[in-house]
This record gives structure tokens, C-alpha cells and sequence, in this order.
């Protein structure tokens, strides 16, 4: 009773309560394969933030999708990502990973494109047919698809795919409480986190928005928390998880620790609490009360899917992640603030950033824990125990429940089973 159907990778049982998902999908090359195809070939991916090539002919160079691109701003202002390969022999023609271009230019040859992506000029043109550069077949290529919501920047590679705005559904209200934190803009503060971890890459997105693990993984924080920083601050972690379709979620709860958004704790003393209350003020005065207490008093674990983690929380993070085996991930994270904040906040948001979500930060076990889970999963064919449980709170989920899990794997499961050769839904 409850064993779910052995060709299935997801088994959703309501009668049940039970919610499993198969631990091969963890640990099978093939399904490695089927999730390039169906979802990162197919699903909008976050490719950076309009912040990081503020000025005309800033460019960043990103690995999205094992795909090389060049993200720029163009002599015009104009945003655009280019496949960063040259269409005569395809060499990579940006080789730093940032700047400020004008134009770009292809080392073994030596064509020049403007940043436009344009072929501006080639050695030996005379050799070439008098109309080579006007049939543009010379240009760099565009991503089929490029589009901008509120100043954070998607691709897509598949030509079909709906709009962002619509891809992105429901969580437009969450990523609007982080955008709308600033009246200036959000900026991406100079620096870019890259690592890997030895797990497989949706453990990370479990992870991510996993209140379940705080109380566990995350004890000494919290103790730390309550004998120093958070001394005397009586906020519980209390909330709620919700499924936003689509495969987006997000948890959004109260907690101890104070946020550089108006969220004051004693040790920040009166000069804190003035800056703080200044600052919901602000947020009163723009938004109205209601919307204003959830940007400065609510945390939120923001997953769009399939692999854009948004932790609006003791400081603002964004994190992408790539899987390069079934075992192995690249993972990138920035620090977001708003543009126009003070000296005072950006420092306690940036020691908020590095005692929690920074390098060596109090966050680090959970990379131990994922690691753990995978080295588990070689005990699984041959103990029978091959399935992973995912039934917390099924019926009135809370922050520290399943739900949004549940969400990523419903829309994963829709998308990679079929391309897996697997049935799409186990039922118990």
C-alpha cells in the first residue's frame, strides 16, 4: 500500500496524503538529458539583472544553459544577449567576463562586430563577395527570445515560448515586493559568487525554499541570533508556503533577524531604528500600509522555475545553477540593494550577506547536507528505498511544510517524464 508505480518518476496520492518522487531522477544520466531538452531548451532562464550593464557598452559574459552568451547594452541603450561565438569559424569574440565595449573582435580571425552585434569589418573583405556583410550572415546571432521584466533579464532558446510576463504568472506579485523596495531601482552590488556542489541541481531548489530544515541545519544561527544581533527580538519564523503554478513558489514568513528594508532589531540601536522607520515611511507613503509591511517586515524564498532562486531575506540574493552531471552543479549568486540606499543600511546589508549567505556563512551546511543526499542515493536500488518523501502539509500547508516543493516537481515532472520516456503521473 502507497508503493508508487515503478515507471513513474512523480507519485501525487491525495487519498494518501503522500507526495514521492523517485530518487533516479537524481542520479539517472538519461533524465539529465530529458531536463535539457524539455526544460532548460524550453523554459525562460534569468541571465542577468539591467544593473549590470548600466552604461552603453557595459557587457557581462554568462554560461546560461551550457550555452556561451555575451549580455550587453549597446551603443543605443539598447539590452541584448548574443551567442558569444563567431560566425566564421566560432571562436568565442568576447573573452572577458566584463567590460565596457564599443565593439567586440574575434581573436583568430580578427572580424569586428559592433555591439550591436553587427560585422563591422573583416580582414581581406576584398576577397569576399561585394555584398558579404549586407546578407548579414556575418552578424553575431541573438538568443531566439530576450525579454526584460522590471529590469531583470530572461532568455529563452526556444523561438515559441510565451511571453516572460506570462510564463511568469503569480510570482509577478512576489518579484514586484522586491523591485518595489526601491523607487530609484535595484542594483546588483559589484561581485559575483560562483561555486559548485557535489549534488544533484534540484536538491538546490528544494533546498531553497525548505523552511522545514531552519529549526535543524540552521540551530546555531538561530541560537546565535538569540544571544547577540536578534537579543530581545520576540519574531517567531511563522508563515506560509503557496504554489504559484507554473512550477513558481514561494515561502513568505516572519523571522528574527533584521533586514536593512525598514525590519529593525535592537542591536542596531536608536540610530538603526531611526533609519528604519524612515524608511517605512517611505514605503508607506508609496505603496499604502498593507503592501509596505509584507516588503519590510515579510521574508520570502522566491523559486521561478526551473532554477532562479530569489532569498529576500536577512539581505537580497539572486542564485542560478546549472547541472554539469547528475551529481554535479555550478551555482552563481549576486547581491541585489536598492540604488539609493544609505551607507548605513548598504553596510548592514552586506554583514548580513557574508554572516549568512556569503562564503564560509552560516548557510554553508545545507551545501554539506545536499552532498549528503546524494551519497545517500547510492544505498537506493539495492535497499529497496527509492523514493524520496515530499507529504508535508499537504492539507493546510505552512512555512516549514512541502508545498512549494511539491509545486517544482508537479511542472517538472509534466515536463521531463514524457521527454524521459516515463509515465507522466504515478498515482498510488
Amino acid at each position: 500500500m502507497g508503493t508508487p508505480e515503478q515507471d513513474s518518476l512523480v507519485s501525487d496520492n491525495g487519498q494518501l496524503g503522500l507526495f514521492q518522487v523517485a530518487r533516479k531522477a537524481f542520479t539517472d544520466s538519461a533524465i539529465l538529458d530529458a531536463e535539457y531538452d524539455a526544460v532548460f531548451n524550453k523554459c525562460w532562464l534569468y541571465v542577468g539583472h539591467e544593473s549590470e550593464v548600466a552604461r552603453k557598452g557595459d557587457f557581462v559574459r554568462r554560461i546560461v544553459a551550457k550555452r556561451n552568451l555575451i549580455f550587453n547594452r549597446d551603443t543605443s541603450g539598447t539590452l541584448n544577449a548574443f551567442f558569444n561565438t563567431c560566425p566564421h569559424r566560432g571562436a568565442e569574440v568576447c573573452r572577458e567576463p566584463k567590460g565596457n565595449a564599443k565593439h567586440f573582435q574575434c581573436f583568430y580571425h580578427g572580424w569586428i562586430f559592433s555591439a550591436e552585434g553587427k560585422l563591422k569589418s573583416l580582414p581581406g573583405a576584398d576577397r569576399y563577395s561585394a555584398d558579404f556583410k549586407s546578407q548579414d550572415r556575418g552578424n553575431l546571432v541573438p538568443v531566439p527570445r530576450f525579454e526584460n521584466y522590471r529590469g531583470l533579464c530572461f532568455v529563452n532558446f526556444d523561438q515559441d515560448a510565451c511571453s516572460l510576463e506570462d510564463y511568469l504568472g503569480n510570482a509577478r506579485e512576489y518579484l514586484d515586493l522586491v523591485v518595489d523596495q526601491s523607487a530609484e531601482g535595484m542594483v546588483v552590488i559589484s561581485g559575483q559568487q560562483d561555486y559548485a556542489i557535489r549534488a544533484n541541481w534540484k536538491l538546490l531548489v528544494e533546498n531553497s525554499n525548505d523552511g522545514y530544515h531552519a529549526a535543524t541545519t540552521h540551530a546555531t544561527y538561530l541560537d546565535y541570533l538569540a544571544n547577540t544581533h536578534a537579543k530581545g527580538n520576540e519574531v517567531a519564523l511563522k508563515g506560509i508556503g503557496r504554489e504559484l503554478g507554473g512550477g513558481h513558489a514561494v515561502v513568505e514568513y516572519t523571522a528574527p533577524w533584521g533586514r536593512p528594508i525598514a525590519n529593525w532589531i535592537p542591536s542596531w540601536g536608536e540610530e538603526g531604528r531611526r533609519e528604519m522607520d524612515a524608511i517605512h515611511a517611505r514605503m508607506v507613503e508609496r505603496h499604502g500600509k498593507d503592501k509596505a509591511d509584507r516588503i519590510c517586515f515579510k521574508n520570502r524564498n522566491l523559486l521561478i522555475f526551473p532554477n532562479l532562486v530569489i532569498n529576500d531575506i536577512m539581505a537580497l540574493t539572486f542564485r542560478t545553477f546549472y547541472p554539469a552531471a547528475p551529481d554535479y552543479m555550478n551555482i552563481s549568486g549576486w547581491a541585489l540593494a536598492p540604488s539609493a540606499e544609505s551607507e548605513w543600511a548598504r553596510k548592514y546589508r552586506l554583514d548580513n550577506f557574508l554572516e549568512f549567505l556569503g562564503p564560509g556563512g552560516f548557510a554553508t551546511p545545507d551545501d554539506e547536507a545536499l552532498e549528503s543526499c546524494q551519497a545517500g542515493y547510492a544505498n537506493s536500488l539495492e535497499t529497496g528505498a527509492g523514493w524520496n518523501d515530499i507529504s508535508k502539509g499537504m492539507m493546510d500547508p505552512s512555512y516549514d511544510d512541502e508545498v512549494q516543493m511539491r509545486s517544482f516537481w508537479k511542472e517538472w515532472n509534466r515536463r521531463v517524464a514524457p521527454a524521459a520516456g516515463h509515465a507522466e503521473q504515478g498515482v498510488a
